[in-house]
């Protein structure tokens, strides 16, 4: 095969989208997920009367939980196929990123399998989080013994 029938059965096989349909279906995904959460929040505050700091802790306590759940039964992943990007805002995206892995190492046991390789997607993120708090903390502070910022 030449590097021309090569990209030719690329071009085949490759699947393509819609660049707009997608974003139009990740914007109103993840407007829904959100939208579902501030109904969680809100059910929290109105209806057991939770100060709104808490109420938003146990939000995010119920998103995680569904979002385990529904990886555990392999339902975020179609979830995903049919909203992309929009089922994995922050805390469905990671809570999905750590239960997946959790299930895809449990096999090699408890402490080489799920102990070491649950955060193997998650944990950059983690890393690479904190390590930039971290900087611009520095730059902030900076900012703040000369004077920059008030």
């Amino acid at each position: 095969m030449n590097k021309e029938e090569y990209n030719e059965y690329v071009k085949q096989v490759t699947p393509t989208n819609n660049t707009w349909i997608d974003v139009i279906k990740a914007f109103l995904g993840g407007g829904a997920i959100c939208l579902f959460a501030e109904l969680i929040n809100d059910g929290f505050q109105n209806y057991f009367g939770m100060i709104e700091d808490v109420s938003r802790v146990y939000t995010l306590i119920v998103l995680i939980l569904i979002t385990v759940i529904l990886t555990g039964f392999g339902l975020f992943a179609k979830i995903v196929k049919h909203i992309g990007a929009g089922a994995l805002v922050p805390i469905t995206g990671f809570a999905n990123s750590v239960a997946a892995a959790a299930i895809e190492y449990k096999n090699e046991g408890n402490v080489f399998g799920v102990g070491c390789k649950i955060f193997i997607i998650a944990g950059p993120v983690i890393l690479f989080g904190v390590f930039t708090s971290w900087i611009l903390g520095i730059i902030y502070w900076i900012g703040l013994q000369i004077g920059m910022i008030a």
